[in-house]
């Protein structure tokens, strides 16, 4: 049975981090991230397991090597983010701005007009952060390894947490047409009604079993990547439609759409290219920093944008050639390239 359970307000040891009531925006005091927690080692990972473009157009790069904002027209770094864990998973903007960081350490929220920490939480069903969402009302859902939460992101309450979820850990998270939350586990999908926050309906015995990457398609469909296999599911029958050919046995790590309805499947054997309807291979993109593919954003700036497991690369629109962004790749890929 689904457990449900309303928590209090996200703190730390000393208290609350802000006032029950609702604020303005503007009203936060800010919570340098240094005064929150000891800046963890430098570390030599430089995976790029997260990619969130924001309302005024930059990209937010979260990497193991920490939080980076840069312009995604010139690839310029704008800003380095200190955090309090090094271990970043998920990114996702709330509607008035603030950047929302799921860590290996817990949930951070950061103010990009300041550039530093406002909020951290610790009482999630478990500090290891896997997906991030903001649904239609505005709330923050974030997926655990045990379990999942909605969140209030202006009053800092943590509405509903969700312990005994099928399939337990919440890897992937989105919406469909309806507004309905769909949630990739070890075991296939789950439906949640964002009002009640109880499930709906299941999708289990996928091909290639634990979701890791999910998305809503253009048409409707919802894109489910496993560890074998790109999926297409019908979210209003719940049924698999189809496994697409050219991905097959190939483990699936991030899939999403361009401006002209194209798919960009990023796997631990690279960055593919497809087209959706028929799932035929448009392309294979090559010099990427690594091709182990963890994220992707192909509608910032002019440019495809790729998380890879050595660092940020891009790929050209006139080319289609891949690039590494030379301010954020592994040292071991620039003397590679030298």
């Amino acid at each position: 049975m689904l457990s449900l359970l309303v928590l209090s307000s996200l703190t730390l040891s000393s208290g609350r981090l802000y006032p029950p009531a609702n604020p303005h925006p503007g009203s936060y005091s800010s919570i340098p991230a240094a005064s929150i927690l000891a800046q963890a080692p430098i570390a030599n990972d430089y995976r790029v397991t997260a990619l969130q473009p924001d309302f005024t157009g930059d990209l937010w790069v979260g990497s193991w090597a920490g939080l980076s904002r840069i312009n995604p027209e010139t690839g310029r770094v704008l800003q380095r983010v200190r955090m309090p864990s090094r271990t970043l998973e998920a990114l996702a903007q709330d509607r008035v701005g603030r950047i929302w960081v799921g860590t290996f350490d817990g949930l951070v929220r950061v103010d990009p007009r300041t550039n530093v920490i406002t909020a951290q939480n610790f009482q999630l069903p478990s500090n290891r952060v896997l997906s991030l969402l903001i649904d239609s009302r505005g709330f923050l859902w974030a997926g655990t390894d045990r379990g999942l939460v909605m969140i209030s992101p202006d009053r800092g309450l943590l509405m509903t947490t969700v312990r005994d979820l099928p399939g337990v850990s919440a890897n992937a998270l989105a919406l469909d047409g309806n507004n309905n939350l769909w949630v990739g586990t070890l075991d296939g999908l789950v439906q949640i009604n964002t009002a009640s926050a109880f499930p709906i309906r299941e999708v289990g015995r996928l091909p290639g079993g634990a979701v890791q990457s999910l998305t809503l398609g253009p048409r409707g469909n919802l894109w489910v990547g496993t560890a074998s296999s790109l999926l297409v599911v019908d979210p209003v029958r719940a049924e698999l439609v189809r496994s697409v050919g050219t991905m097959r046995g190939r483990s699936v790590q991030s899939v999403e759409f361009d401006r002209a309805g194209n798919v960009w499947v990023g796997t631990t054997s690279g960055l593919f290219k497809l087209k959706p309807d028929s799932g035929e291979l448009l392309g294979q993109v090559p010099s990427l920093p690594s091709g182990q593919i963890l994220a992707l954003s192909p509608n910032t700036g002019n440019k495809i944008w790729a998380g890879t497991s050595e660092g940020l690369g891009w790929v050209s629109l006139t080319t289609g050639e891949g690039n590494p962004h030379w301010g954020l790749v592994s040292p071991t890929v620039v003397e590679a390239l030298r």
